[in-house]
């Protein structure tokens, strides 16, 4: 989808106070705020593609709502464990070198899906697969699939989204 087509698309939804689009084929997230592009974001989905199904380690598609919002106040880099701080600061990599470990660092934006049997639901439920928009330390993989099935983003960027959205602000991943 290019950004035009984002744009065409987005005049249908301007009631919306905000609303988040993950694009995965050109690796951005754009915020819209009433129908209109406020922000491109660089990302980064799965490396294993698309799909819903537990275990697959996939990027989910379909219209998701942020149903959590966990990180307020930590410092950039924080490095969380079962959405915990873990009272570490993470070594941010900006070369594009996947280790392996995947930590999630500075902010989760945790998702639900909202259509049933696609991303809601028995053995493809989102919120149960723990997907979340979040930060990471290997920022120099950002722009191209690096992720276990989140998206992946700049630790600035995860903070100034946060800062920005709601619980409850739908998220649309194409």
């Amino acid at each position: 989808m290019t950004l035009e087509n984002i744009a065409n698309f987005s005049e249908d939804y301007k009631e919306l106070e905000s609303l988040i689009v993950v694009n995965v084929p050109s690796q951005q997230l754009f915020l819209l705020k009433k129908g209109k592009i406020d922000i491109i974001y660089s990302i980064s989905t799965s490396v294993y593609g698309t799909g819903s199904e537990v275990n697959s380690y996939k990027t989910p598609l379909g219209r998701h709502k942020i149903s959590e919002k966990i990180g307020e106040g930590l410092p950039e880099g924080a490095i969380l464990k079962g959405r915990r701080w873990t009272g570490a600061i993470a070594n941010i990599i900006k070369e594009p070198i996947d280790t392996e470990f995947d930590v999630v660092t500075s902010r989760i934006l945790w998702l639900t899906g909202l259509e049933e049997g696609k991303n809601l639901g028995s053995g493809v439920d989102s919120k149960s697969r723990y997907i979340y928009i979040h930060g990471t330390a290997e920022e120099g993989l950002i722009g191209k699939p690096a992720s276990d099935g989140c998206v992946r983003m700049h630790n600035s960027d995860v903070i100034s989204l946060f800062n920005t959205v709601n619980v409850d602000t739908e998220v649309w991943i194409i």
